[in-house]
């Protein structure tokens, strides 16, 4: 297996591989571009598309926005995220239908090893996250690893999501605790 395929299969890869460099420097210069136009320039869906070719041209993302890789981030329709979004998409993020993701909210897939010296060497892993349909993430939330947020839940604005979130519910804090039920 190459980098790539053991990055998107969540086995441990160098981060240092030439052709995942290349893809992010990719990324990084259509970023550029997308966080320099306004939503009204015409080439804003044009860069959206190339940036995010597996999302549907139906969302709106207000610039600046951060990704690694962008091919990795699938949007459903009616999707909206705020200004100042982070994904670090080494893995998929799947977000639902009509989701809101509010300004400054990050969303990690990116691992790292807890043995200091296994650390050094340029090995990273990479577990995908789920947000469902209908669901609100609030400004400043961040979204470990590997996390899953269930259809219509609301994620509280500076929460820190640890683990998976049931659907119908409001989390909040740091770590994110159910506080409150929707059905």
């Amino acid at each position: 297996m190459n980098a790539k395929e053991k990055m998107l299969a969540g086995l441990p890869f160098d981060t240092h591989d030439a052709d995942l460099g290349r893809e992010r420097e990719k990324a990084t210069r259509l970023l550029q571009k997308l966080n320099t136009i306004t939503l009204f320039d015409g080439a804003y869906r044009e860069i959206l598309r190339e940036l995010l070719p597996n999302t549907t041209t139906e969302c709106l993302i207000r610039p600046p926005f951060f990704c690694d890789y962008g091919y990795n981030i699938y949007i459903g329709e009616g999707g909206f995220i705020n200004f100042n979004c982070v994904m670090l998409d080494g893995a998929p993020i799947r977000i639902g239908d009509h989701v809101l993701i509010g300004p400054a909210v990050q969303i990690y897939t990116f691992t790292h090893p807890m043995d200091f010296e296994q650390r050094r060497r340029p090995v990273e892993s990479c577990r995908p996250v789920a947000i469902g349909d209908d669901c609100w993430i609030g400004g400043g939330a961040i979204l470990c690893p590997g996390v899953r947020i269930g259809p219509r839940s609301v994620v509280g604005a500076g929460s820190v999501v640890v683990r998976d979130v049931e659907p119908d519910v409001v989390v909040a804090g740091n770590p994110a605790r159910v506080v409150r039920r929707l059905k």
